[in-house]
């Protein structure tokens, strides 16, 4: 694609700028929008290693002029703000002077036989984020969030995930019975049931149910589960902080299949 001239904003009050601050600051305003704000030149570059076709390209005027050539061709429309304009939409400390607006996918519905991570209402940003990158990284293809789970495409979840969402299959807003209907075993984690994870023998594909930070997976998928799973905690902490724990379960799962 050629390089789009870029039009230039200077106001506070432009309604693109308004729209992009709505999506920086406003962790759910993508779903009214149906699209997504990428910020930083890591996060744009990973949307477009996995095909993805931004609709805008977004720069700081005083970063066009060394924006790099593949991300200036990327969008068919570019969009210059001013350095002041810019720091008021930024959801960054150190602002990254560059960003895409892409379309929202379009997922509504599970794939019923990919091995996949299931969220239960966690609560924290980072955490979500997190895992979507082990996931990724472990070979799975599918997150299946249940309601009141963070908003898996907001600024902080994108950042955290440091492009793992590209890879990934994301269905939210489900409920637990989509859950139920997944066609892989349910493997939830415990503190106190089943066997432990570095001696049990781990299906593929699976699902592995991560629960609340607080209060962990819900009872009702509890009960649905193919099997439950123990972390060894040989210094005796109480339990896990549920990224950590993912990241462990996942490496196992995918350690697993070589």
């Amino acid at each position: 694609m050629t390089e789009a001239s870029p039009l230039v904003i200077q106001s506070r009050d432009n309604a693109l700028v308004k729209d992009l601050r709505r999506l920086s600051q406003d962790s759910t305003a993508y779903r009214k929008q149906q699209r997504v704000w990428l910020e930083g030149d890591h996060l744009c570059s990973a949307a477009l290693v996995r095909g993805v076709q931004p609709q805008i390209g977004v720069f700081s005027e005083s970063f066009w002029a060394m924006a790099p050539s593949d991300l200036k061709r990327a969008a068919p429309k570019n969009v210059l703000l001013s350095d002041a304009v810019w720091k008021d939409i930024s959801g960054l400390e150190s602002p990254a002077h560059i960003g895409f607006v892409m379309e929202l996918p379009q997922v509504t519905e599970l794939d019923l036989n990919a091995p996949t991570v299931v969220l239960d209402r966690l609560q924290d940003a980072g955490n979500v984020g997190s895992i979507l990158r082990s996931a990724s990284a472990f070979g799975f293809t599918q997150i299946a969030a249940i309601k009141g789970t963070a908003a898996l495409w907001s600024a902080k979840v994108l950042r955290a995930g440091m492009g793992a969402h590209f890879a990934l299959r994301l269905v939210e807003g489900l409920a637990e019975d989509d859950v139920a209907a997944l066609q892989v075993p349910l493997l939830a984690t415990s503190s106190h049931l089943g066997d432990f994870l570095h001696k049990a023998s781990l299906p593929w594909p699976c699902a592995w149910l991560m629960g609340h930070e607080g209060q962990g997976v819900s009872q009702s998928l509890q009960d649905k589960a193919s099997a439950h799973i123990r972390i060894a905690q040989p210094g005796g902490e109480e339990s896990l902080n549920v990224a950590v724990a993912a990241a462990i379960c996942l490496h196992a799962s995918g350690a697993a299949r070589s």
